[in-house]
């Protein structure tokens, strides 16, 4: 099974990871960070701690602990004077489960860390366009979507499928040039495909 966590920008560049990426990754305020970074631009500590209601101790910290494994390098074009500003260096993650069979207890506990926490994004992602989907336009409302779907698969045909999926939001990435086309925004898709015990 492959989990893919990817982005909406475009040309970005992809990061695979593995048991040390995710030892400096598998932390909630790290990638609550680097999730910033990848949707925002270009940061500083003080306006991430700001935006994510921590401090800036916490996030100097954390941000350094993530450039050391390469996930935010500096952006000195945005500096001014001491001004520290940082920049995510990719803009897709890969998650493969396969990376990590027959990995000892504290590589798996990291990945669960890591996957809880991209569940609990998702989550809360779709708790906040429920609580604010009345303060979009009805284009937008009509636009939207949660559904869910229930079939009787064997693992091949579940990656099949899963490969089919992502090459359709493929297909739309890039239809809409740049943000200034008009009622063009920003969109969040979440994909969970998994086995369920009926007994």
């Amino acid at each position: 099974m492959t989990e893919h966590e990817k982005t909406e920008h475009e040309g970005r560049k992809q990061r695979r990871l593995d048991p040390r990426a995710l030892r400096g990754l598998a932390h909630p305020l790290r990638m609550q960070l680097l999730d910033t970074l990848r949707r925002r631009g270009p940061a500083t500590a003080s306006q991430l701690a700001e935006r994510l209601g921590e401090s800036s101790g916490a996030t100097s910290y954390h941000l350094r602990q993530l450039a050391a494994h390469g996930f935010v390098e500096d952006a000195p074009e945005h500096g001014k004077g001491r001004e520290r500003w940082w920049r995510a260096v990719d803009q897709g993650l890969v998650f493969d489960s396969a990376d990590f069979e027959g990995a000892g207890p504290e590589v798996r506990g990291m990945a669960e860390v890591f996957l809880h926490e991209v569940a609990g994004t998702h989550a809360r992602e779709l708790a906040t366009w429920l609580s604010t989907r009345d303060q979009w336009s009805t284009d937008w409302s009509r636009g939207s979507d949660m559904s869910d779907a229930t079939l009787r698969l064997t693992p091949e045909l579940a990656a099949e499928f899963v490969t089919k999926m992502h090459a359709l939001i493929e297909d739309y990435r890039g239809r809409v040039p740049d943000a200034d086309t008009p009622g063009s925004e920003q969109v969040r898709i979440h994909t969970h495909l998994f086995p369920i015990d009926t007994d």
